[in-house]
């Protein structure tokens, strides 16, 4: 079994089972055909998501200190949007407005919603919460991880091959209910399904940090 801090992700068996259903209920409305919805209100979720909720205080053991959920995006895979996504690590933030400021760049809006590269120290403490909605047995694209290589720090482009090889993957199979907690800078990617069906994960970014005072996290609302 995988741990957090010597692997870089955690299974956390059923841990929203209790709240599954107000997930789905508040997340209904926003299934719109799209790969990817981009959250900046929780629709009713925001107690649910902060450090003293029932998903954010696993966040919150994890880290040893308050967090506060600074993105959120809802991944809805299906017979019909059946992607995969290579080898990467997440490097960029969601910021409520552009400021240029030292360190931070290059900018890119996604789905109207502003996004920046911070310095990477950023990246390395924060944590992600996958929440699975759906069931992901091996054949329908579960998440895959490099364990350990969370600790390399930002790993250049031409670099990840090689990372990878050495480090191996491993399968983040889940139920629906279950929690896959990973350190945010690990290298993760995804299959496209070998035989698709729903697979919908609400995935929520944590941090501790406050950004410089002209930046804003975007934060879950």
């Amino acid at each position: 079994m995988m741990q957090l801090e010597r692997d870089g992700a955690e299974h956390c068996q059923g841990a929203a089972l209790s709240m599954l259903q107000r997930l789905l209920d508040a997340l209904h409305n926003l299934q719109d055909g799209k790969a990817g919805v981009r959250l900046s209100h929780a629709c009713g979720l925001a107690d649910v998501l902060a450090s003293c909720g029932a998903i954010g205080a696993i966040a919150a053991r994890f880290c040893r200190t308050d967090v506060k959920p600074v993105r959120a995006v809802l991944f809805d895979k299906t017979t019909e949007r059946n992607w995969g996504l290579g080898w990467h690590q997440d490097r960029t933030i969601c910021v409520k407005a552009r400021h240029d400021t030292p360190g931070f760049g290059p900018w890119t809006t996604k789905a109207g919603l502003t996004h920046v590269a911070p310095p990477f120290r950023y990246i390395e403490r924060m944590i992600t919460l996958r929440v699975h909605l759906d069931d992901v047995p091996i054949h329908n694209a579960p998440l895959l991880v490099a364990p350990g290589s969370h600790k390399l720090g930002f790993i250049p482009v031409d670099e990840v091959g090689s990372v990878v090889a050495k480090c191996g993957r491993e399968v983040c199979l889940a139920r629906s209910g279950d929690i896959w907690a990973y350190a945010t800078p690990i290298l993760h990617a995804s299959d496209p399904a070998l035989q698709p069906a729903r697979r919908r994960v609400l995935q929520i970014d944590y941090s501790a940090d406050e950004l410089p005072e002209c930046l804003d996290w975007l934060g879950v609302n």
